[in-house]
């Protein structure tokens, strides 16, 4: 029997790994099977290359409980260690990464996930446990090693009489951390951190139908006939799916094995994905997986965090911002690369010149994937639009590579239910809604049903109306308008229609300039200044009297200071000011200048105001009962 201290000058060790290695302990489960993974697969690599002169077999890795004696199992069937190699890799590298990672990290707080890049995945069961023991056999020809630590430096390595090859680690459990003597929560942890790792892991057994057993028929005395009971067996309890579909070439899958392969990722998602994108690269880095289209809402913050990261098969993180760019972080799925390094802070992900090329991949993947969707069946991805394009849109707005190759596929659709590429939309309409000054103005609209009289106006004139509602629509016109050449997109509730698109010819007004003065003075008296800005405009006398717009630049500084960006600060918190456009050559504004009643003058100012308020959808309260009284007053 050996004993010993381990070699390492930082006093303590222990409760600065427990303190600094991770947040979250459950972590240690993650670290210890993934060590036995690599120890199986290293195995399955030396037999290949006949290095090792024993079968492979099936090995499988099995997880115990003991939950009388406190201890938790972790056995496995790889390759196993000779003493000489225990008091190497055990004793002495991972304790020499310690103190690089001490030195490293010691004043940093939790700087998440550091041990798997000091070779430090071993200790981390120190930070649920008193005591940890090794049990090994080498596959070669020598005798097995027990090496036992208490969580101090001072350590024990003895033989042992284990004749199986591979290892076992058992953990004597803290008394603080006896959730994980708990069945429901090892099950828990193999399913978040293990469920795809590449070799079996057994954990207890279950029963199931016998395959080999076909019940007979019984036939009572009455000639009543029963079949038998079908007869059981119990197997091995295999927690994981060692072969997940990313891991597998896309010629080899079909599409029912994509979405099976959906719900095993999201067994509480019930609705199908919309489509997928295979991601398998292995140059010039190493990177697979499947990301999925879901249906999505226009609330972008609900749902994200949904794409899973693996490093070879292994679970890491939900959070991938910095790998995957940040428009698709709103889709599902699965990345698996062994080149990100992802046992270090996020700032230096950020920053590193692999992770820069795999989400440029990413992105160049999914457009190639977007275009080739559209081509080949329009009718369909039309149909989807509706659930894809909040993607589409925040891509083009963060992602210039993304912006260029979306004009073949981002789509522009109209308030009749068209869908137009912008290079349709803009053949469709330069000749109609070009103004004066040769620019080309693409009317849209938010809402159909709030806009709809300010609509009409605009098909009346044989424009087309975009219909454009997502929540970030006011950042992507000011991008479209800057990336295009003399366009500008005007919201058909901004003004009246020929003051949107301004053409050659003028509408003369029916009041001359007295009695244009005149009524401004009167408006003026009766409207509420801090609400309206009030403009006399000569128009078609069939259009509205009173029409009421908010100017184009407000309202879109407005809504992009809401979704974040706009540049002026406050502009969420101004109070809400409307242009009222008041029609001179409107039959009812010139009977309101010549009423003789100042007191029928301000209802009929009033009335009408209030009318081009309702159709703003902006009467509401006190003032929409008022309202309502005095109409029936006016029809009694």
């Amino acid at each position: 029997m050996t004993k010993g201290n381990i070699n390492v000058s930082v006093e303590n060790i222990f409760p600065l790994i427990k303190k600094f290695l991770y947040s979250d302990h459950e972590i240690f489960l993650r670290e210890l099977i993934s060590n036995a993974t690599d120890a199986t697969l290293k195995l399955k690599h030396l037999t290949s290359i006949s290095e090792a002169k024993v079968e492979y077999g099936n090995p499988k890795i099995e997880v115990k409980i003991d939950e009388k004696g406190k201890k938790l199992h972790i056995i496995d069937e790889g390759v196993g260690m000779t003493a000489e190699e225990v008091e190497k890799y055990i004793n002495q590298i991972a304790f020499s990464g310690a103190e690089e990672f001490l030195d490293k990290y010691k004043d940093s707080g939790k700087d998440t996930g550091i041990i798997g890049h000091f070779g430090l995945g071993f200790y981390s069961a120190f930070m649920v446990a008193d005591k940890v023991e090794i049990i090994t056999k080498s596959y070669k020809d020598e005798p097995a090693a027990h090496w036992t630590c208490d969580g101090s430096p001072e350590f024990s390595l003895e033989p042992d009489e284990k004749t199986e090859r591979g290892t076992e680690i058992i953990l004597h459990i803290s008394e603080g951390e006896k959730d994980f003597l708990k069945e429901s929560k090892i099950r828990e942890l193999l399913l978040k951190y293990n469920k795809f790792m590449p070799i079996p892991i057994k954990f207890g057994t279950k029963e199931i139908n016998d395959p080999d057993h076909e019940p007979a028929t019984i036939t009572d005395k009455d000639g009543k006939e029963t079949k038998e009971p079908q007869r059981k067996i119990t197997v091995d309890n295999i927690i994981n799916n060692p072969n997940p579909a990313w891991t597998k070439q896309p010629t080899d899958l079909k599409d029912e094995d994509y979405s099976s392969f959906y719900r095993e990722l999201y067994p509480m998602q019930f609705e199908e994905p919309l489509f997928h994108i295979h991601l398998n690269v292995d140059y010039p880095f190493n990177l697979t997986g499947i990301l999925y289209f879901p249906k999505l809402s226009n609330d972008m913050q609900i749902q994200k965090d949904k794409i899973q990261l693996y490093q070879n098969q292994v679970f890491v993180t939900d959070n991938v911002e910095g790998i995957v760019p940040e428009f698709l972080t709103m889709l599902r799925g699965v990345i698996d690369s062994p080149d990100i390094p992802l046992n270090v802070s996020r700032s230096y992900l950020q920053a590193d010149g692999a992770v820069k090329k795999i989400s440029s991949y990413i992105t160049r993947k999914v457009a190639d994937k977007l275009k080739s969707l559209f081509n080949n069946n329009r009718e369909d991805f039309e149909k989807k639009w509706d659930d894809i394009k909040i993607v589409i849109e925040y891509g083009m707005l963060s992602e210039e590579k993304f912006f260029e190759k979306a004009e073949a596929f981002a789509l522009y659709p109209t308030v009749d239910g068209k869908y137009y590429t912008y290079e349709e939309l803009y053949n469709k309409i330069k000749a109609k809604q070009t103004d004066k000054d040769d620019k080309l103005v693409i009317l849209y609209a938010s809402d159909k049903d709030a806009q709809h009289s300010y609509i009409e106006a605009a098909k009346a004139k044989d424009y087309e109306v975009l219909l454009l509602d997502s929540p970030i629509v006011s950042h992507l016109i000011q991008k479209l308008e800057t990336s295009k050449e003399n366009i500008s997109f005007a919201r058909v509730d901004g003004d009246h229609i020929d003051n949107l698109i301004k053409k050659d010819d003028t509408t003369i007004s029916k009041l001359d300039d007295d009695q244009k003065k005149e009524l401004d003075e009167l408006l003026k008296e009766v409207i509420p200044s801090e609400k309206f800005m009030v403009q006399l405009e000569a128009m078609d006398s069939n259009a509205n009297p009173f029409i009421i717009t908010q100017p184009e630049f407000m309202r879109r500084m407005k809504e992009m200071q809401q979704t974040g960006g706009g540049g002026m600060f406050g502009m969420g918190n101004m109070p809400e000011m409307y242009n009222l456009v008041v029609n001179t050559n409107h039959e009812l504004v010139g009977e309101i200048l010549n009423t003789k009643t100042k007191k029928k003058q301000e209802r009929l100012i009033n009335q009408s105001l209030d009318l081009a308020r309702l159709s703003q959808g902006l009467l509401k309260g006190e003032e929409l009962t008022n309202f309502i009284k005095r109409s029936y007053e006016m029809i009694k």
